[in-house]
C-alpha cells in the first residue's frame, strides 16, 4: 500500500532515533517527551472509508467522526455512556418509546449556523433514505416506520375513506399502520400466502412510505421528539453513534458528494478539518465555533492511517506518536510491554468472529457450517492471542452485568468429521473424506492487518489439521472488504469483528435482525422466529426478564450457526502517559475534547487511568 510524504517522514524519523530507552529499562515504551503545545499524533487504524458520518460503519471512521461531529449525546469518556451532547436534557415516557431532546440554544455549526432540531429530522430522513443506503440504518429501526421507509415499503390506505389499516387488523399487535413489502411480485407472495393480509387489502391502495412518515419530529427549533414503535430503553445510548450524528443539509445539497472535502465540509464537534491526505494523514484543528470549546484543551489532532503491527509500535517507541489504538500490540511483543506504564489493558465490549456465507454450498448447509466451527480449538487461539478469552456466543464475555450468555458449541473434532461426513463428504464405506470436500468453493477473507492475517493462518491450520480440508485466504484493502462483505460477494468465511454501539447485548444480536446484503448482517442469514424473540425481549419492562430474552435469542442465533465466534478481546493499545484524558473504554471510542497534553510529569499517567467515574 502506498503510503504519503508524512508516513515517510515518521518512518525516516524513526529510524534517525533508533536509540531510544530500550522497554526493559523504562517504565514506559521508548520516548516519552511530550509535543509541544497541545497537538496529539494518533494512529486510527485503516484509511477512513468516508467522512460522512452516516455512510461508515469501521472504528477507524468512528474516532475521526467523534472528533468532526457530535450527537445529540456523546460517549462518557470513562464508561461509553451517554452524556448531555447538543441535546442538554431529554425527556422519557413511561415505557421508553416516546423520547423528547431540549437542544442547547448555544450550539453551532463550524461556519456558524445554528444547530437546531430541523438539522435532526433533516440527517435522520437523509441517513434512512433508500437511495442513500447506509449500512448503519437498521439502528434507526426502532424509529417509528423507519424500516418501512428505508426499505422502500408501502402503507394499505382505503381509497374512500383515507383510512389506513391498522396492523392490529392481520396479527392483534398495537394499533400502528400495516407495513408491506413495497416491491410488487414480493407484495403479491406476502398476501398471497396469508389469508388475513387477504382481506384487509382487498380494494385498497398501495401507498409509498415518505421521509415524513417516521417518528421524527422537530417541535420547534430546540426542541426534537423520536417516537419509536416499541419501549427501547437503550435508545438514548444509541444517540451516540454516528449515524445519529447531523449533518449540515446546506453543505450536503450544495457540493453533493464532495461535501466532505477539507474546502467545503461544515462540522459541528469540537474539531474541524484541516487536511485529509487519502493514505497518508488527516488532520483536525480546534472549532472555534463548538458550543463547548472552553473544554477542549487540544488545538491540533493528526490522525494516521497505518495497519502494520510493528510499524505501528515502532513509531510510538520512537516517540513520532503519542497514541495508538486497540489490539495492536502484536502478541509476540506482549511479554515486553504488558508490564509497562502505557500499556493499556482493560475489559472491551469487543468480539471476533468470522462470518459465514449461508447463501452459497457448502455452507448452506447446516451441519457444514457447525463442523468448521467445532474444529477450532478456540482456548489455543486466546493464548496465541494472549490478551483475549475464548468464545463461543456471540456477546462477550463478563461486560453485561446480569446477562445470562448462552454458550454455543465447543471444540470437538470427532463430531466435526462426523458432521461432515453426513453431509455426504465421506468415502464409500461411509466414513469421513477430506478430499471430497469442495475446497474451490470456500475461501476465508479478510482485510488486510496484521493480527487478521494470523488469526486466519491459525484457523487455517486448525481446519488442515483437524479436518483435513485446506481453506484457502484472500486479504483485501479495507474499505474494498468491507462493501464486498456486506454484500456477501464471498465464498465460505470473512473475518468480522463488533464493538458494541452502546452498553447493552442488543447491540450485537440486532445484527441478524436485518435481511442481507448490504447490511452489517454479514451471513445471509435472517430468521423472523430470531426477529421477534427480540422485539418479545424488548417490549418487556422488567430488564432481567428482558435479558434472559435475549439470551434465548441468542441461543437460537447460535443454534443456526451463521457465524463461528472466536474471540472476547481486551482493549489491548498504548498511550504516552503525558496522553490525559484518554481513556481504554469498553468500545475504545474517545471523547476528544477532554484529552489533552500534560507536560507536567508529576501529573502523568503511571499506568492505566482509573476508569471507575
Amino acid at each position: 500500500m502506498r503510503r504519503g510524504a508524512a508516513a515517510l517522514t515518521l518512518i525516516v524519523s524513526l529510524l534517525a532515533a533508533g536509540c531510544a530507552t530500550p522497554a526493559a529499562e523504562s517504565e514506559f515504551f521508548g520516548k516519552v517527551d511530550p509535543p509541544e503545545g497541545q497537538v496529539l499524533r494518533y494512529i486510527t487504524g485503516s484509511e477512513p472509508e468516508s467522512l460522512d458520518p452516516q455512510f461508515g460503519t469501521g472504528q477507524p471512521e468512528a474516532r475521526i467522526y467523534m472528533a468532526l461531529y457530535e450527537g445529540l449525546t456523546e460517549y462518557h469518556p470513562k464508561t461509553t455512556l451517554p452524556i448531555p451532547a447538543i441535546a442538554e436534557r431529554w425527556d422519557v415516557n413511561e415505557d421508553s418509546s416516546e423520547f423528547v431532546f431540549h437542544l442547547r440554544p448555544t450550539a453551532r455549526w463550524s461556519n456558524g449556523d445554528a444547530i437546531t432540531a430541523h438539522d435532526f429530522v433533516y440527517s435522520f430522513r437523509r441517513g434512512l433514505s433508500p437511495a442513500f443506503a447506509s449500512r448503519n440504518a437498521y439502528m434507526s429501526y426502532y424509529i417509528l416506520y423507519a424500516r418501512g421507509y428505508n426499505e422502500g415499503g408501502v402503507f394499505v390506505r382505503d381509497p374512500s375513506s383515507g383510512r389506513f389499516v391498522q396492523r392490529s387488523e392481520v396479527s392483534g399487535e398495537s394499533p400502528l399502520r400495516l407495513v408491506l413489502p413495497g416491491d410488487e411480485a414480493t407484495r403479491r407472495q406476502a398476501i398471497g400466502a396469508d389469508p388475513a393480509l387477504q382481506k384487509v387489502t382487498a380494494g385498497k391502495q398501495f401507498v409509498p412510505i415518505r421521509a415524513e412518515d417516521i417518528g421524527v419530529e422537530a417541535l420547534d427549533d430546540h426542541t426534537l421528539r423520536i417516537t419509536l414503535t416499541q419501549g427501547a430503553p437503550f435508545f438514548v445510548g444509541m444517540t451516540a453513534h454516528q449515524f445519529f450524528r447531523p449533518v449540515h443539509r446546506p453543505t450536503v445539497e450544495k457540493f453533493g458528494v464532495r461535501w466532505t472535502d477539507p474546502e467545503h465540509i461544515v462540522t459541528s464537534g469540537p474539531f474541524i478539518l484541516k487536511e485529509w491526505r487519502p493514505y497518508d494523514r488527516l488532520v483536525v484543528v480546534a472549532n472555534p465555533m463548538y458550543w463547548d470549546a472552553a473544554t477542549v484543551k487540544l488545538r491540533e489532532i493528526r490522525f494516521y492511517p497505518i495497519e502494520v503491527q510493528t510499524t505501528m509500535l515502532n513509531l510510538y517507541k520512537a516517540g513520532e506518536v503519542d497514541a495508538i489504538y486497540n489490539h495492536t500490540v502484536p502478541p509476540s511483543w506482549l511479554p515486553i510491554i504488558r508490564g509497562l506504564k502505557d500499556y493499556m489493558d482493560a475489559p472491551e465490549i469487543a468480539i471476533e468472529y468470522y462470518g459465514i456465507n449461508t447463501t452459497k454450498p457448502p455452507m448452506d448447509d447446516l451441519r457444514v457450517r457447525k463442523a468448521f466451527n467445532m474444529a477450532i480449538d478456540k482456548a489455543a487461539l486466546a493464548r496465541f492471542r494472549v490478551v483475549a478469552k475464548p468464545l463461543t456466543a456471540f456477546t462477550p464475555e463478563g461486560i453485561f452485568p446480569g446477562y445470562p450468555q448462552p454458550q454455543g458449541d465447543g471444540f470437538d473434532v470427532s463430531r466435526a468429521r462426523e458432521l461432515l461426513a453426513e453431509a455426504g463428504y465421506r468415502d464409500a464405506t461411509g466414513n469421513y473424506d477430506p478430499g471430497a470436500f469442495p475446497t474451490d468453493q470456500v475461501e476465508l477473507v479478510y482485510n488486510t492487518l496484521e493480527a487478521n492475517r494470523q488469526v486466519a493462518e491459525f484457523v487455517q491450520a486448525q481446519w488442515k489439521q483437524n479436518l483435513g480440508i485446506t481453506v484457502p485466504l484472500r486479504n483485501m484493502e479495507f474499505r474494498t472488504f468491507l462493501s464486498e462483505r456486506s454484500n456477501l460477494n464471498f465464498k465460505g468465511f470473512a473475518r468480522a469483528g463488533w464493538i458494541g454501539d452502546y452498553m447493552d447485548p442488543y447491540t450485537f444480536l440486532e445484527l441478524f435482525a436485518v435481511p442481507s446484503p448490504g447490511t452489517n448482517n454479514d451471513s445471509g442469514w435472517f430468521d423472523p422466529k430470531y426477529v421477534d424473540m427480540l422485539s418479545k425481549a424488548n417490549r418487556t419492562l422488567d430488564p432481567m426478564k428482558r435479558f434472559e430474552i435475549l439470551a434465548q435469542a441468542e441461543a437460537y442465533m447460535l443454534e443456526a450457526q451463521p457465524i463461528i465466534p472466536l474471540l472476547t478481546r481486551a482493549t489491548d493499545w498504548m498511550k504516552k502517559p503525558y496522553v490525559k484524558g484518554m481513556y481504554p473504554n469498553p468500545g475504545t471510542l474517545h471523547a476528544w475534547k477532554f484529552v489533552y497534553i500534560e507536560h507536567d510529569p508529576a501529573k502523568w499517567d503511571y499506568g492505566v487511568p482509573a476508569l471507575a467515574d
